[in-house]
């Protein structure tokens, strides 16, 4: 009967075997000198710093901060779509993956040129509009998890196979939307210039996360696609991969205080819409939390046949904090719906939370 380190041993001997191989032919593939000087050129032209570049820097950082400041989706997918930080990022990795010193220099000053340049703009137009108040589109970039590391890999990996596969070219712009350099940008500026430190780190943790997963993405892409010998490459990735590690930390412990707070929002959301008696008379539309706050904000967009006062809003902040255990500022928006026939007087007001009018419109 055989021992059980034996029957291990052969076990992993048949699942290693084959991955040996296939890291053997990795070791040893190599594409043709005319590709390779190809690709070369076509990221170096893409890594140059210049006119075009910086002028494509400053459309998209302005489109981004004005879709940011006004909460608009679709105007800050169209900055996505320039994404003229994509390109120099995929001549670094290139650069640093065939210790090409000149291509990584080139690639590197273009990046930090085009960072620099997009923070101070988006903080001069945040100090120029004077808008303080942000939505849930900058609020959503100051909370980096590990899912935008998977997201930033996933968007990486495409990114450099389309720069060896020309044909794949026009699926830059699904990538570029997927991982979203110049928003987070746009929001450290913001931050900036209105002194709120938290939401500059959490947005600047966000474009370094998504800028390192980038990197190691395209790094590996070249690698088995036959661009650079693994022996040459060694040093390069693990630097990647040891800077990406040290992001792990922080996302992690921001992943784990996202499904805290998620589960958090759901018991608060069942608590007020079950067991209050002022939700039995209202009809929640949405349910908005901003953790930045201190204490965090809970916006409520509600519709009801009689205005919320002040008290009631007083006693569902004390149920709350009694609740969940730490105290919540509520803040309600009241549209007020009112039924009407033929046969009575049109009319229809809306109320904020301290219960005053805000709109009326007469028959």
């Amino acid at each position: 009967m055989k021992s059980w380190h034996v029957t291990l041993r052969q076990t992993l001997s048949v699942v290693l075997t084959p991955l040996r191989s296939r890291f053997r032919l990795l070791r040893q593939r190599r594409v043709e000198p005319l590709k390779l000087q190809q690709l070369h050129d076509n990221l170096a032209s893409e890594a140059t710093l210049n006119t075009i570049y910086l002028i494509l820097i400053v459309g998209s950082c302005a489109i981004a901060t004005f879709g940011l400041l006004t909460n608009s989706t679709a105007v800050i997918i169209g900055a996505m779509i320039i994404a003229p930080l994509m390109l120099p990022i995929r001549g670094l990795a290139f650069g640093a993956l065939a210790g090409n010193l000149p291509l990584f220099r080139q690639g590197l000053l273009a990046v930090i040129v085009g960072t620099v340049l997009a923070v101070v703009l988006a903080a001069g137009l945040g100090l120029l509009t004077g808008i303080s108040s942000f939505g849930s589109e900058v609020l959503s970039r100051s909370k980096p998890t590990l899912l935008d590391l998977g997201i930033a890999v996933a968007a990486g990996g495409i990114s450099g196979y389309a720069a060896v596969q020309p044909k794949l070219a026009s699926s830059l712009a699904g990538t570029a939307i997927a991982v979203a350099l110049m928003p987070p940008l746009c929001v450290v500026g913001l931050g900036l210039s209105h002194g709120n430190w938290s939401l500059s780190l959490g947005a600047g943790l966000l474009y370094l996360t998504n800028l390192l997963g980038i990197t190691l993405a395209c790094m590996v892409t070249f690698l088995l696609a036959g661009y650079t010998p693994f022996k040459q490459a060694q040093k390069a990735l693990i630097w990647a991969i040891a800077l990406t590690v040290l992001l792990l930390l922080p996302l992690s412990v921001s992943f784990a205080r996202l499904v805290q707070q998620t589960r958090l929002e759901s018991s608060l959301r069942a608590a007020l819409l079950t067991r209050t008696i002022t939700f039995q008379s209202l009809e929640l539309v949405s349910f908005d939390t901003d953790w930045l706050s201190t204490p965090p904000q809970i916006r409520l967009t509600v519709r009801s046949q009689q205005p919320v006062t002040p008290k009631q809003v007083q006693l569902l902040e004390a149920f709350v904090k009694r609740e969940m255990g730490r105290p919540f500022t509520l803040i309600f928006a009241v549209s007020q719906v009112e039924e009407v026939t033929r046969n009575q007087t049109t009319g229809s007001t809306t109320y904020d939370s301290k219960g005053s009018e805000r709109v009326n419109i007469a028959p």
